[in-house]
């Protein structure tokens, strides 16, 4: 029999035939840790908090290894680094900002991971892992010494808006890409290159790449084949029920669509052998701490092309991590009032760490180096958070329940292989819609507004990087403040890293 006893600071008691779980004692000392009473909040709404949050982000372990696994990470291995990666943040943020942010992979950097870093920029997942790494780790300096509120203050705010709408647009592009919902047309006269040589006109062989001009034509698919047919299934029911505003709408979503698939012949029901739990630590570790080693860090910076481009990212990562994170806590704590006015004060003017804010964005930091030690992407905080802020968590103490929930999700590490891509490709689709209502913080009838978000945001879909995006947007923005003779307007920050991308692109076209 379950049933509750009301606590004096209003929190519940949960007792279980007769046996209490938490004692007063413990529920005093958690009281006073976490703030509850100055949080103006319970025991009992902290731990409802937390399991909505969890319920609300557990899809992301299924959709992590989908997108990281295809730049050569055993996706088993992928799929527990995501989780420990999840559960040190999570919990870190609980304890330390007691705030209830939880964090996990972010899915836009598990796009720029796989195909800017690696299948763009040619780097192994050994090496793009040591740029994760190397994220984490100039971006605790940056934090540690305030540096991170002079990128903030240099940074344009419609620009910020731009690289946060331009990622959404990048991943519902992906999305639709892996629905299949896009075909593209290649004929022979728009063909550059076969297999990284000039084309000739006839193929001979295997076909491994093929890089094509701007005559490539895309065209909506005929929506004839079972995994399309799957894909647009589980983007009608996954509208559906975030429209309907259902708790879990994402997990419900991907669950519901891989059970459909398997009448439909796309969902593969088989599970080899060798994927239980024991392997999939023994694949954790031939993958953790590879950023560190030889393939990783160690050869990274191995010659100059190498170097130039990993500087580039590294810079790049850290500035859309450190937007994505900055506009989720203030876009939720402001709202809501887990950061009160002096909160937000102290972060934009004190020298310390005072501010919850600020120790949040050190937990950010440190978790995305954990990452790349781990052996995944960068972190985030994740926008699903709203979901339990929406439930009542008001501190860390709801955090505490949704790691614990991260933690339980190892044992589904058996059945990573078993969700498709036609179940996962809908949230993506979904999620990057989501990201591009920050669009309308945009003056688009003002073209010097418009101009460089607008090459901000396309350029990161339609270049497949997150980095380009960033550069023609930074750098379209100084020249329409120099032909218009406000020079003033251009921050130093801005300029410096206007610089290193502009001379990234030289080295490009030289090589």
């Amino acid at each position: 029999m379950l049933d509750y006893q009301k606590y004096e600071f209003g929190s519940p008691i949960m007792i279980f035939g007769g046996r209490t779980f938490v004692s007063m004692g413990e529920l005093s000392i958690m009281s006073k840790f976490f703030k509850l009473t100055e949080n103006k909040t319970t025991l009992r709404r902290e731990i409802v908090a937390g399991i909505t949050t969890f319920v609300s982000m557990a899809y992301i372990f299924f959709l992590n290894p989908q997108i990281l696994c295809q730049a050569g990470i055993p996706a088993q291995a992928v799929f527990l680094a995501a989780i420990l990666v999840a559960v040190f943040g999570t919990l870190f943020m609980g304890i330390f900002a007691n705030v209830p942010f939880a964090l996990a992979p972010g899915i836009g950097m598990q796009a720029y991971f796989t195909y800017t870093i690696v299948f763009g920029f040619g780097f192994s997942w050994q090496q793009a892992l040591a740029v994760v790494f190397l994220v984490g780790v100039v971006d605790i300096i940056i934090t540690l010494t305030h540096g991170r509120r002079a990128i903030v203050k240099g940074i344009p705010t419609e620009l910020k808006a731009a690289i946060g709408g331009g990622i959404g647009l990048f991943v519902t592009y992906i999305g639709l890409k892996n629905a299949g919902f896009i075909n593209y047309l290649v004929d022979a006269a728009n063909i550059k290159t076969l297999n990284d040589k000039p084309f000739t006109g006839k193929a001979s062989g295997a076909i491994h790449t093929l890089l094509a001009n701007g005559g490539v034509t895309p065209e909506l698919t005929k929506f004839n084949q079972p995994a399309v047919l799957l894909a647009l299934i589980g983007f009608i029911l996954l509208l559906v029920l975030v429209i309907r505003r259902i708790p879990g709408a994402f997990l419900i979503t991907l669950v519901v669509t891989t059970v459909i698939g398997i009448p439909m012949g796309v969902t593969n029901t088989h599970i080899a052998p060798g994927t239980s739990i024991g392997s999939a630590f023994s694949s954790l570790g031939t993958v953790f701490g590879q950023a560190l080693g030889s393939k990783g860090i160690g050869s990274l910076f191995s010659d100059w092309h190498h170097a130039s481009l990993a500087i580039v990212t590294i810079f790049a990562m850290g500035l859309t991590g450190l937007f994505d994170a900055i506009g989720t806590l203030i876009g939720i704590g402001n709202q809501t009032g887990i950061f009160s006015k002096s909160d937000t004060k102290a972060f934009e003017e004190d020298k310390g760490f005072n501010s919850k804010m600020d120790r949040a964005l050190v937990v950010d930091t440190f978790t995305t180096a954990f990452a790349g030690i781990a052996g995944t992407s960068n972190t985030t905080t994740f926008i699903e958070s709203a979901a339990g802020v929406a439930a009542g968590a008001r501190t860390g103490l709801a955090n505490v329940v949704t790691a614990a929930g991260f933690a339980l999700m190892i044992i589904f590490a058996p059945f990573v292989g078993v969700v498709p891509s036609a179940a996962t490709a809908p949230l993506l689709i979904l999620v990057g819609i989501m990201m591009m209502g920050e669009f309308k913080k945009i003056s688009w009838e003002n073209l010097e507004v418009a101009v460089p978000a607008f090459f901000t945001s396309v350029f990161m879909a339609f270049s497949y990087s997150i980095s380009y995006g960033i550069a023609a947007g930074f750098l379209f923005f100084i020249i329409v403040k120099l032909a218009l003779g406000k020079f003033k307007d251009i921050s130093p920050v801005l300029l410096i890293v206007s610089a290193f991308f502009l001379i990234n692109f030289i080295v490009l076209a030289f090589m």
